[in-house]
């Protein structure tokens, strides 16, 4: 190399390079072949940004001016396309760029970020960071083209030089009644919406409309007169040689269009081919960073571009999608630009839709295709938002094991001859407390998983809490005199474990026993509360410390804290609270007396007074300026206002008569109750309950029906996520499997659940929750639809994992269902052999009939594996009645396989058949072989017919080379003229033709 040669070239004087030039210099002459390998090569502009190339870089004889370039926002390596080296050489590698972005043009920061981030995804490349105190952002790109923010007045694409159709249509200036023309045959009219309306918010929203244009596509009858502004992806786009043209969104590479302004005529209209191989060092390409709409180099066009923006909704104006009834409506791009575009939903929660919401404003372009996913998995995040497959495990697999080992009780149901067992949990309140602590172990297990967030923590103890409630209301305890056998023998030593440990009670205090073990769950779920409220306050406010002390009932600590105080006399009533109603009516008494003989209130503390009321039963009057969450109300209630006697349900039952009445608060869900949220929610009093509270009421509403199931088992009474159920799905099985409630009607429960199982990739618990949906007479098909389209649609999921595809075999599904969405999955894939291995599996004889003809047969023929190919067609003869076309599909097969096994064996044996009846034969089968080609006709490829050839080759050659000395020449002639019927190439009837011309020669000789 020339020592010119060794070092870069850069002359701008506002761009730099790091290291300097003359750094390169001194780094050369100290290590020789420095410049081959600079690393980390920087080189950028002067308040425009750089580039810094990631490893090693061969920077020798490169012209840095000629192959960078900065742009206001963007920055452009190789421009000639020609010239740019393969990916990886050169400058064309990974590097991590730097735009100084002039904030003053773009919008504010809160809103470029995301701005940003999209463009950066969409170049094919990855955002990094945005400072938005100096502009500067950062991304990485795996090589180059053009990248940054679209330039004000023109985008690269790169249109087919060869895509010449037809010449531009002559654009007509708009009549002077446009609009009427536009709006009697517009979109919106069709819709049945207000055309006028619709004008109105065109021009709202594209207020700096220019010349009209031509769009014949869509239209094909009538012209069109729409704005310039179109519509755009933000795309990256390529810096291919020639004039630019606007970058076209993919909604409309269907239909290309080239517009111009008046006085500017275009020659040819050129219109994008098909999509190309994308080729790296194609001359003729110009490929964007992440894949090729268009192909082609583009000519230069005289056409004078616009801004491409795309166009948002305004929050204020009015429009179809606007209001309180359409509220967070998404703006359809179609009803404004003329195109189709319908939202829709793939697997795993995937959802393609265009637009941005309504009265949502910097939520992004109207006009831009987004597709999301729906996070049906935050419960298994951590704070960090990663999923973590322990927490997973705990979640999902280990309360579904143990829900699995409960006993179960069968349905079997039949359908078309196939037998599906329908499953359901069945328990003994007595066992209850168990089942209730072997949950719990799970969810505590789920707390010790590390990095979890504080809101997922605080569900976390919601839950044990729930599961102790259902305990606490639901269990029942064995009497003195009572020993139920139950269930298996694991159970029944579950219950004699539990009766050697526990005291005799009597039935009569069965009650009582309840009501106590619910104020001792009470207790337990406020105590952290009061704790949190008791740390906030000073020592000298002893008073309010007692009766916070109160809301929880701790009365122990409340009487020492008095007595600490010298405060014997409130210690004393303190030791007395919630005991004899006497003692409450006496208290209640001295403070009306108070009350009646005037007392100056004044001179006692205020805090007091409410001990005094809170003692007396006089809740609400204690508490009347003092905000308290609604279990420690219903506590309060519950401990000081109703006798200490008063049943369970009767206390529920009062409790939900003051919420109706607005005297107490609301049992909001605990997300809301205590939080914190790790995002808002709009919520208002009465929307929903906590889901303990629903507990409460289904157990006071006991032999009378519950209508509030299915906002009871709804995610929001639990769990701020409106997609997790689940726990939920657990607590509603073994709440029915007790008892406590029978219900039909809860399938929303079930199948959201088995929509979170799927998008996890649990589809054998997925179908195992599908098993136990309830059997509906109206609907007895539809657990066999549900889970046949589990099977297909997320084959890839349980078909690649053993222990899932072992699992469904056990939950006795159909090995057929599992075979015929193999089928489907093989054929979509093009595994046509494995998709006819499937198809015979699962007994769908026509359609493994047609694969079978139309893609394996011929192959396997071609390739001698003749002994599968017998295999096939056995198998398949055995259902040929059930086959259209038996005899000209894989019946030909077989026919093949047994007239050329007894051409072999005659050929060998003296007592052969004669040479008629083999001729016979072979006719015979070869008009069977011309009428399979007939009826398949295009189905069959060139392989099959080059099978059948094979075939009739074959035969012939059995057929001229067997034994007929002495035989009628017009016996002779006949096999020659079956032979020249067969289905043979034009080569192999010549030589039978001249091989019958000379039989025939030497027939004529003989005879003379």
């Amino acid at each position: 190399m020339a020592a010119g040669a060794v070092f870069p070239v850069l002359r701008s004087l506002d761009y730099f390079a790091r290291p300097s030039i003359n750094e390169l210099v001194e780094q050369e002459a100290a290590d020789p072949g420095f410049c081959s390998r600079v690393p980390d090569f920087v080189i950028g502009r002067t308040g425009y940004g750089q580039v810094r190339f990631l490893g090693n870089t061969d920077v020798r004889g490169l012209d840095l001016n000629e192959i960078i370039r900065f742009d206001r926002h963007s920055v452009v390596v190789y421009k000639d396309e020609a010239d740019k080296p393969s990916v990886g050489h050169g400058l064309n590698k990974a590097a991590e760029v730097t735009l100084v972005l002039d904030l003053k043009r773009l919008p504010e920061p809160s809103l470029l970020v995301e701005v940003l981030r999209c463009r950066a995804k969409k170049q094919g490349a990855r955002f990094l960071s945005f400072n938005p105190a100096n502009g500067k952002w950062k991304f990485e790109v795996d090589h180059f083209s053009r990248f940054g923010l679209v330039d004000e007045e023109e985008e690269d694409a790169v249109m087919d030089e060869t895509a010449v159709r037809q010449p531009i249509a002559e654009v007509r200036d708009p009549p002077s009644n446009g609009y009427e023309l536009e709006l009697s045959h517009s979109l919106p009219a069709h819709l049945g919406l207000d055309p006028a309306k619709m004008q109105e918010i065109r021009m709202a929203m594209f207020s700096n409309e220019e010349v009209d244009e031509d769009m014949e596509d869509g239209f094909p009858s009538d012209h069109r007169y729409l704005s310039r502004e179109r519509m755009n992806v933000d795309s990256p786009t390529s810096s291919a040689k020639g004039s630019r043209l606007r970058s076209v969104s993919p909604l409309h590479a269907s239909s290309q269009k080239v517009g111009r302004r008046s006085g500017m005529l275009a020659n040819a209209r050129k219109e994008p081919q098909a999509l190309l191989e994308y080729s790296v060092n194609s001359s003729e390409l110009g490929p964007s960073s992440q894949g090729i709409l268009m192909s082609g180099q583009n000519k230069g066009f005289p056409v004078r571009m616009t801004k491409v923006e795309g166009f948002k909704m305004p929050a204020e104006q009015e429009s179809p999608v606007a209001g309180n009834i359409y509220t967070n409506c998404v703006v359809d791009a179609a009803l404004f630009m003329g195109r189709s575009f319908r939202v829709g939903w793939g697997p795993n929660g995937i959802l393609v839709h265009s637009g941005s919401l309504v009265n949502s404003p910097g939520t992004g372009l109207s006009s831009v295709i987004h597709l999301e996913k729906v996070a049906g998995d935050k419960v298994v995040r951590d704070e960090k938002n990663k999923v973590k497959e322990d927490l997973a495990e705990l979640c999902f697999s280990d309360p579904m094991d143990l829900h699995r080992s409960l006993d179960h009780q069968f349905l079997e149901t039949e359908s078309d001859s196939f037998k599906l067992k329908l499953q359901k949990v069945v328990a003994n309140r007595l066992v209850l407390p168990d089942i209730c602590r072997s949950y719990i172990d799970i969810i505590e297990r789920q707390l010790e998983v590390s990095d979890l967030s504080m809101s997922s923590r605080v569900l976390l103890m919601h839950q044990v809490t729930v599961w102790e409630l259902v305990r606490v209301l639901f269990s029942e305890r064995a009497a003195a005199n009572q020993l139920e056998p139950v269930g298996d023998d694991d159970q029944e030593g579950m219950l004699l474990d539990k009766k050697e440990g526990s005291v005799n009670i009597d039935l009569e205090a069965l009650p009582l026993v309840r009501r106590a073990d619910f104020s001792n769950w009470l207790q337990d779920s406020v105590c952290h509360r009061v704790q949190e409220e008791v740390g906030s306050l000073s020592e000298a406010r002893y008073l309010e410390h007692i009766l916070l002390l109160l809301t929880g009932r701790q009365l122990d600590t409340a009487t020492e804290v008095a007595a600490s105080r010298g405060d014997v006399r409130l210690a004393i009533l303190l030791s007395q609270a919630g005991g004899s109603m006497l003692n409450r009516s006496d208290l209640a008494q001295q403070l009306d007396l108070w009350k009646m003989n005037g007392l100056d209130f004044d001179y006692i503390e205020e805090d007091r007074l409410k001990v005094y009321e809170l003692l007396a039963g006089s809740v609400q009057a204690a508490l009347l300026d003092s905000p308290i969450d609604w279990k420690r109300y219903l506590g309060l209630i519950m401990w000081y206002q109703l006798s200490p006697d008063t049943p369970l349900d009767i206390i529920i039952r009062f409790y939900q008569q003051l919420l109706g009445e607005g005297k107490v608060p609301y049992p909001v869900p605990v997300y809301i109750d205590e939080g914190p949220l790790d995002e808002a929610l709009k919520w208002s009093p009465g929307d929903r309950f906590d889901i303990s509270f629903y507990l409460m009421l289904l157990h006071a509403n006991q032999g009378e029906k519950f209508g509030l199931l299915k906002t009871m088992f709804s995610a929001f009474s639990s769990s701020y996520d409106p997609l997790d159920y689940h726990m939920i799905w657990h607590q509603r099985s073994i709440l029915e499997a007790i008892g406590a409630f029978s219900s039909n009607d809860l399938h929303l429960l079930d199948l959201s659940f088995v929509y979170q199982l799927l998008g996890l990739g649990k589809c054998h618990w997925a179908i195992y929750v599908i098993l136990h949906m309830p059997h509906l007479d109206d609907a007895p098909y539809i657990h066999e639809k549900l889970i046949r389209e589990i099977l297909s649609q997320y084959c890839d999921s349980w078909s690649k994992d053993d222990a899932q595809r072992q699992y469904i075999v056990e939950l006795g599904i159909p090995e057929e269902w599992m075979h015929e969405a193999l089928a489907l999955y093989h054929e979509y894939y093009g595994d046509q052999q494995g998709a006819l291995e499937n198809f015979i599996q699962c007994g769908n004889w026509r359609k493994a009939h047609t694969i079978f003809m139309t893609s394996v047969a011929h192959s396997m023929f071609l390739s001698s594996k003749h002994q599968e190919i017998w295999d096939i067609t056995s198998a398949l003869e055995n259902h040929k009645s059930e086959i259209a076309d038996w005899d000209l599909g894989a019946g030909i097969y077989i026919d093949y396989y047994i007239l050329k096994n007894s051409l072999q064996q005659e050929s060998a044996m003296d007592d052969s058949d004669p040479l008629e009846k083999k001729n016979e034969s072979c006719r015979s089968f070869f008009g069977c072989l011309n009428d399979s080609l007939l009826v398949w006709g295009s189905k069959l490829p060139v392989e099959a017919r080059a099978c059948y050839s094979k075939m009739a080759e074959d035969l012939c050659d059995l057929l001229v080379n067997s034994p007929g000395e002495g035989l009628a020449p017009d016996l002779h002639m006949d096999c020659f003229q079956t032979m020249l019927n067969a289905p043979v190439p034009d080569d192999h009837k010549s030589s039978y033709l001249q091989e019958a011309v000379s039989v025939f020669t030497e027939i004529l000789c003989s005879d003379s």
